[in-house]
This record gives C-alpha cells, sequence and structure tokens, in this order.
C-alpha cells in the first residue's frame, strides 16, 4: 500500500566520504521542491535511537555541496544491532511525524536499513557513500572519486621521491575488500605493479616482476597494495620480504590511510550525490522502499537493498588486462 509521504529523515551511517554532504543537501533542497518536511538525524542509527534529530529546510544545506565529510555526523551503533535498539528508534519517528528516511552509507549501514524497513514497514531509500566503490548496484559510490583523485596526487609526489632516490615504494591505498582504488590508481601513477584482494598473484611473481624491471633498466618502482591484498599478512610484511630477497632495492613503505576518505568532493562526486538525493526522495513520494539509488550507464537506477548487500561489484576485467600490459 502507497504511504503518503510528508516528512523525510536524511541520515549518514558508516564511515564517511566526500559528497556525503551534497547527498544531505540534496535529499533535504528536492524535499522542498515538493513541498515536503525534512529533518536531519546526527550520528546516524545511534543519534536516531537517542532523538538527536533536527528540522532542516533548504537554507539548512547553504554551503553543504562543497564541504567533506559529514554535517551531520556519523557513527557505529551497536545498540540499533538489537530489537530493543530499533523499537526505540521506530519510536523516535513516529514521535517527530517522520514519514521515510534516506539513509547514505555502504552495506553495514544498509543491512541495518534493510532489516528496520521490514520489521517496521517504514520506507527506506539507500544512496551509496563509501570510498571503495565496492556496493552491487551501480557502477560509481559517492566518494569513491574523490577519494581516487586524493590517492593518485599522494601517488605523484612519492613518484617523485621514487625516482630522486633510486627506491621501491610500497603505497598501501584504502580497499579492506576491493581493489578499484588501487587498480584504478596503480594505472593511473604507472605502477609496476598492482596488489588487490581480487586477483592473487602470490609473492614470488611479484619478485619477478621487480626483478625484470631491474634489469630493464628501472631505478625506481611503485607497488601499490589494497589494504585487503592477500599477498603477504601486510605492506610492511611484503616490502621486508622483498628487501631480504632482492637487497638491489631501497624499500620504502608509504599507507596513505584516511587522508583518501577526507577533502572537498570531486566535481564528479558533488554531481552524482545530488542526482541521487533527488532520486531517493522522489522514489519515496513513488512510494518505493527498500531499494538503494545507483547510477549505471549513465542512468539513475534502483536495486534491492537485500541485493545490493549481497551481491559484489566486480573489478573490470578489461581494466585488469591493462594494467597487465602497462606494467611491460
Amino acid at each position: 500500500m502507497k504511504k503518503f509521504i510528508k516528512k523525510v529523515a536524511v541520515m549518514t551511517s558508516g564511515g564517511d566520504s566526500p559528497g556525503m554532504n551534497a547527498a544531505i543537501r540534496s535529499v533535504i533542497r528536492a524535499a522542498a521542491f515538493y513541498n515536503l518536511d525534512s529533518v536531519g538525524i546526527y550520528r546516524g542509527y545511534q543519534g536516531l535511537i537517542e532523538g538527536d534529530i533536527e528540522h532542516m529546510n533548504a537554507r539548512s544545506a547553504h554551503h553543504l555541496v562543497q564541504k567533506g565529510g559529514t554535517a551531520l555526523k556519523t557513527a557505529r551503533s551497536k545498540e540499533f544491532m538489537t530489537v530493543e535498539g530499533r523499537k526505540k528508534a521506530y519510536d523516535n519517528l513516529v514521535k517527530y511525524d517522520i514519514d521515510a528516511m534516506v539513509v547514505i552509507g555502504g552495506d553495514g549501514s544498509f543491512t541495518g536499513a534493510m532489516v528496520f524497513s521490514n520489521e517496521f514497514d517504514f520506507p527506506i531509500i539507500g544512496i551509496p557513500g563509501t570510498i571503495d566503490n565496492d556496493i552491487f548496484g551501480t557502477d560509481f559510490t559517492v566518494g569513491y572519486d574523490t577519494a581516487l583523485n586524493t590517492a593518485i596526487e599522494v601517488i605523484d609526489k612519492i613518484r617523485d621521491t621514487a625516482s630522486s632516490h633510486n627506491r621501491l615504494f610500497f603505497v598501501e591505498v584504502m580497499g579492506r575488500d576491493a581493489g578499484h582504488i588501487a587498480l584504478n590508481a596503480g594505472i593511473g601513477a604507472g605502477a609496476e605493479e598492482i596488489l588487490i584482494p581480487e586477483e592473487d598473484m602470490g609473492i614470488d611473481r611479484l619478485l619477478i616482476t621487480l626483478e625484470k624491471s631491474r634489469r630493464s633498466g628501472k631505478t625506481s618502482s611503485l607497488v601499490i597494495v589494497a589494504e585487503g591484498d592477500k599477498t603477504g599478512d601486510n605492506v610492511f610484511h611484503l616490502a621486508k620480504y622483498v628487501e631480504d630477497n632482492l637487497p638491489e632495492y631501497d624499500v620504502r613503505v608509504s599507507v596513505l590511510g584516511h587522508m583518501q576518505r577526507g577533502g572537498a568532493p570531486s566535481c564528479f562526486d558533488r554531481v552524482l550525490a545530488s542526482r541521487m538525493g533527488v532520486h531517493a526522495v522522489e522514489l519515496l513520494i513513488d512510494g518505493k522502499s527498500n531499494v538503494m539509488v545507483g547510477l549505471q550507464n549513465g542512468k539513475m537506477t534502483t536495486t534491492p537493498l537485500e541485493n545490493a548487500i549481497k551481491e559484489n561489484n566486480p573489478i573490470d576485467k578489461e581494466i585488469l588486462r591493462v594494467s597487465d600490459i602497462m606494467s611491460v
């Protein structure tokens, strides 16, 4: 049965990503455009449980589009994983006369959204906000493009140092379960090797590749490693193993870490977040629920939250092929 929507809530949950603020802004302004009230929920599901909710209007989103992080803050909530916690959250939605909710986050946030929506028959739409680009049902997640360009900018600077000192640098980028950042940053930065969770190349092949590069006359090299790669125990173990077996190399390690999450979102992420926010509100108005908005082949699409959570966004085999050719 289609539910008439008068007031929409928006929250950010899980790890922050550049462009979340642009998505918040889009939801609030789309609601205003369609004459709906809107509220912001601070600190994700935990804020919902505690009633940390504030009325928003079109002016509330002033100067948000260009800011990194999330103005609504984000937090983990163990309490929301319990039936009692979710009941408190629902009671607050009723208390504030909220009819529907937009959740901006990743697969963990969508899991909570799906369980909550099913338990209380409450309309929820998901917007994929994560730098890893690992959510099924969209070609790009909000924050991925910015994180990728941040990684490239830093890796280019490391390349300068590597060349100046004839060093081999292992650079770890984010990607616990997915290698999208590592693969694309590695190609863009001209890395000799790229190590990702989806493709276990083996440590012996890495040694062969690096030795081949040295014999071909390369005096410096870059190896881009996704944090979830299984080639070694960790990037420092990899570096030590290479140093022990190829003593000709002067090996260094750089872990880019959380700098990839921060900074002003790219134009692509700002536009993507804006499109997704508008589409999310329009879906709620049309009576849709329990789906995630996505961008596929340039068009706005929807994917059931269950599919977005359970399925993986695969690595592009063509890009892998290009990576192999470029490492010659």
